[in-house]
């Protein structure tokens, strides 16, 4: 987004014009940010006003919604001539592992030591080793060597979670493992940008910066109402989801210097308590059967390392 912006709603506008968000994921992140805090399903017709800040009509709503659908992300409640949507046990995990990256602040310290996961080729047929290998790399693994996958800070228990989830625990070594740099030539920690594209990674976050630093600055100087904190909360933790997604989450000792991502890390949680409090009043407004001061899960009250909402 190039040029100066003249107020918030503007940056808004340029956004949607420029970026054109997909409605679908648009639905994904209105859910697992908005949503989800407050109720476990919502009314097809609660669904289309909480879309139409960012232009999605009617029709686009119920086409997402039934793509999200089949992929599995949502289920479909009828009730007499109307539709509830909810999240599905499979939307439900995803949503778990997702926003777990984006509102948790990124590992600094480390203790040297790496997960390594093998596979051997009589243990692990083609198919599984292909999903396995899927599933370790959208949770941060890299791969070292064929069949060897490492992380210097690894989720043990989202790995459990994979591995019991593919019937694989019993096929599968994971090891802890460190480096003896007396004996070796090449530590790992120079294996790096072998293992994981940071130089992509740390490109996406310099344009998060440049995007979203003139929303910060225009929202320091006013208060925006609750509909306009919705819309930039959800444009920004929409694009955060996408960055986040791609980024391994390494330690400091392991990251080139001045990396990108803790920057854009400070930025999204200063915005995100700027335009919390105006969200919830806008959402539990669409949202029936909410209070107008719900409470709040402790995991929700802990987004960005924890803010008192109101």
């Amino acid at each position: 987004m190039t040029g100066k912006h003249k107020s918030i709603e503007d940056w808004v506008a340029r956004y949607l014009k420029e970026e054109e968000p997909r409605s679908k994921s648009l639905i994904v992140s209105v859910f697992g940010d908005s949503i989800a805090p407050f109720t476990s399903g919502v009314w097809l017709g609660e669904l289309i006003s909480l879309m139409e800040p960012f232009g999605v009509n009617e029709r686009l709503v119920r086409t997402s919604s039934f793509r999200l659908i089949e992929e599995g992300w949502l289920e479909s409640i009828r009730d007499g001539r109307r539709s509830r949507y909810a999240l599905t046990p499979l939307g439900k995990r995803r949503f778990a592992h997702a926003y777990r990256r984006i509102y948790t602040p990124p590992p600094t310290n480390w203790d040297g030591r790496w997960t390594l996961v093998l596979m051997t080729k009589a243990g692990v047929g083609a198919p599984e080793r292909s999903e396995l290998r899927k599933e370790l790399e959208w949770e941060g693994f890299g791969m070292i060597a064929p069949g060897v996958f490492v992380h210097p800070s690894a989720d043990v228990r989202m790995l459990t979670a994979i591995l019991d989830q593919l019937s694989l625990r019993e096929r599968t070594m994971v090891l802890n493992v460190a480096d003896l740099t007396e004996l070796s030539a090449r530590p790992l920690t120079e294996l790096a940008s072998e293992c994981w594209n940071l130089d992509s990674v740390a490109q996406e976050y310099r344009e998060f910066l440049k995007r979203f630093e003139p929303a910060a600055s225009l929202l320091s100087n006013r208060r925006a109402s609750p509909k306009l904190c919705f819309a930039v909360q959800t444009l920004l933790i929409h694009s955060f989801r996408r960055v986040s997604l791609h980024d391994p989450r390494l330690p400091d000792a392991v990251l080139p210097e001045g990396w990108p991502g803790h920057a854009a890390y400070e930025l999204c949680r200063e915005l995100y308590q700027n335009t919390f409090r105006g969200t919830q009043r806008f959402v539990v407004t669409q949202l029936s059967g909410i209070s107008a001061e719900p409470e709040l899960s402790g995991d929700v009250q802990a987004r960005f390392g924890g803010f008192e909402p109101a």
